[in-house]
């Protein structure tokens, strides 16, 4: 389905100009957000991901909230599709404001994981 035939989360994250570095840091703290991040830099652009696909060892109410930080700092976007939540990353926007800080991501997702 495409996006415009979805509900997107338009007024539910800042705008480009809105991003800062400090939401964008408090929201990478934690390592289950880095790693959805790094998930998502690595699919290619404008791919789509269910939440509950990433496999996050959390519950519901906590994965809610985890995409919830991601998506107020600007990194991520989400569709509703009715029956179903998918996440893209916000790439563009983030490497115009902060180039280099998604290779960064992956760079530590990769050297965490050995």
């Amino acid at each position: 389905m495409a996006r415009e035939a979805a509900i997107s989360d338009q007024d539910d994250h800042p705008s480009r100009e809105e991003i800062t570095l400090g939401s964008i840091l408090a929201a990478l703290a934690d390592p289950h957000r880095r790693r959805v991040v790094a998930t998502l830099v690595l699919a290619p652009d404008g791919t789509e991901i269910g939440c509950s696909s990433f496999g996050l060892p959390v519950t519901k109410a906590t994965r809610t909230y985890h995409f919830r930080m991601l998506r107020e700092a600007g990194l991520i976007g989400m569709i509703d599709y009715g029956n179903c939540r998918k996440t893209y990353l916000r790439r563009a926007d983030i490497e115009a404001k902060f180039p280099g800080l998604l290779a960064w991501v992956v760079a530590e997702a990769e050297a965490a994981s050995g």
